[in-house]
């Protein structure tokens, strides 16, 4: 699926450098169909970054989508230029009252605060309650997941002893599942987080079903039947060495972290990393695009059904 970006958009050449299939604005108005329309509310630091990792997954299915960036917090960034966020990227107020086919609330630095004391807790909530009259199927990663969980579900926030960092394996719970349709019985994913899902809280307090799961990572996939809600506890956009920058920036600040498990060759850090989750990283955003989104969302967006309280 050719994804649709603004001409200038940074992305742009980052993505056909490595082959992947990006159609700019000015192309895609030449071609007569209706684009699904994809919100992605990024809250990483590293914009650009994030943007690049997410469109890669975005952009692997035969049609166009047409993606939307949203920002939420108008604190001043420390890592994206305010040239880049006031060019590309919108505020909440500029589409509240759209619809959309497909939103993903990304991940977020913020595992060990607690979230009345996150800066744009409010905002959150806000995009979290208007997603469900206002968008087909949302896609939560990592923090998000446990944003998502506390708004919808009112799960207290849980959290580790001590941050996983790696690549786990994970086993496909429900391989009749249009989500995890062509997964492998197991496979790998990244993680890198402070929160904690466990499974009873899941399977008890929720109507959530959970697609896939590891062991020593706890549940990875899990959504709701109606295919609105999807939850990805992992990174499964990751770059191969974002992990590898993760770990040195810590060691650098003197924090002293684990070495990522199942990482680097060897479980040593000056190795290169063993990459072997973009396959499935691919295939989920894939699976979410076609089953979740494209078959069930309307081709008149505003004939949308609200999700049911």
């Amino acid at each position: 699926m050719p994804i649709r970006l603004p001409d200038e958009l940074p992305a742009v050449n980052f993505l056909r450098e490595e082959n992947v299939f990006v159609m700019t604005t000015t192309r895609a108005s030449l071609q007569d169909i209706r684009p699904l329309k994809v919100l992605l509310l990024n809250l990483m630091p590293k914009k650009i970054e994030t943007e690049n990792q997410f469109l890669r997954l975005l952009s692997n299915t035969p049609l166009q989508v047409d993606i939307h960036l949203l920002r939420i917090d108008q604190r001043e960034s420390k890592n994206t230029p305010i040239e880049h966020l006031n060019t590309f990227y919108c505020n909440f107020e500029d589409i509240q009252d759209q619809n959309f086919d497909g939103l993903i609330v990304t991940g977020a630095p913020l595992g060990l605060v607690e979230f009345h004391d996150v800066a744009y807790w409010q905002q959150v909530e806000k995009v979290i309650h208007w997603a469900k009259q206002h968008v087909t199927s949302t896609l939560f990663v990592c923090w998000a997941v446990q944003a998502a969980l506390k708004v919808l579900y009112n799960l207290p926030k849980c959290t580790l002893e001590e941050k996983l960092s790696g690549v786990y394996q994970h086993d496909t719970l429900a391989p009749l599942s249009l989500l995890t349709r062509g997964f492998d019985g197991s496979f790998y994913a990244p993680h890198s987080r402070n929160a904690n899902f466990p499974e009873k809280l899941i399977s008890q307090h929720t109507d959530l079903e959970i697609l896939a799961s590891s062991q020593d990572a706890g549940p990875y996939l899990f959504a709701s039947r109606d295919k609105r809600l999807v939850f990805v506890t992992g990174h499964p956009e990751y770059d191969s060495h974002t992990l590898a920058q993760e770990y040195w920036r810590d060691v650098d600040a003197g924090i002293s972290p684990k070495i990522p498990c199942n990482y680097f060759k060897d479980d040593n850090p000056q190795n290169d990393p063993i990459i072997r989750w973009r396959s499935h990283g691919h295939l989920l955003f894939s699976n979410w695009l076609n089953y979740y989104v494209y078959q069930i969302t309307p081709f008149d967006l505003s004939q949308m059904q609200p999700t049911l309280e």
